[in-house]
């Protein structure tokens, strides 16, 4: 009988993935590295948990794919996960001060930020902000 994972700690990196699965006692259950492919179907084919991700460029893109599995994500700030790098600076050590971070911290960063809008949404809004700037001053 496996473990049931708690939290998936995922290090983002621009190949490669480190991944540090926590079970519910707060053990690490593993720590691996992953390609791209191989985490957007670990993270389809887990059962929902905490994704905790270290805030980064692509953690909003990460964040929205692990959300649209039923996943509760938490975006951690880099200066928080910091204080728990307790050897040298690597990827299998960060993924595992991510995790130590979240259980540490009730509130952990904000949320994800939403899609960008398609070009011509952001086109007519615009358009609509200055159809009404000069409907207020021509009144």
């Amino acid at each position: 009988m496996t473990t049931p994972i708690n939290m998936l700690a995922i290090d983002l990196a621009k190949g490669s993935f480190q991944v540090c699965a926590i079970g519910r006692d707060g053990a690490v259950l593993y720590n691996r590295m992953l390609s791209r492919s191989r985490l957007a179907a670990l993270l389809a084919e887990q059962q929902s948990c905490i994704v905790a991700i270290e805030a980064c460029a692509t953690s909003h893109h990460w964040g929205r794919v692990a959300q649209s599995h039923g996943h509760e994500v938490r975006l951690v700030p880099a200066a928080y996960v910091k204080p728990f790098v307790n050897r040298q600076k690597n990827d299998k050590a960060d993924a595992e001060a991510i995790a130590e971070a979240v259980a540490f911290r009730t509130h952990v960063g904000d949320g994800l930020k939403a899609e960008a809008p398609a070009e011509g949404a952001c086109h007519s809004l615009t358009v609509e902000h200055r159809a009404w700037d000069i409907i207020l001053a021509s009144a």
